[in-house]
């Protein structure tokens, strides 16, 4: 389980509740949509979403 204070909302969002949070823990990350916080959380280990997260920072997603 992920505590509500582990949750995160990029500040490039503005303020708008039109986006996801990311959470995480040691080992895992998680990603909920920011509107329907209860319709589902997909969970990877911190590996998997690092490797996401560098696949979008250089333009291949």
């Amino acid at each position: 389980m992920i505590s509500d204070e582990a949750w995160k909302v990029s500040s490039y969002s503005g303020g708008s509740n039109n986006c996801v949070e990311v959470g995480r823990t040691p080992g895992l990350a998680a990603v909920r949509d920011t509107k329907n916080r209860d319709g589902g959380t997909l969970v990877v280990d911190r590996d998997t979403f690092a490797v996401f997260l560098a696949a979008v920072k250089s333009g291949r997603l």
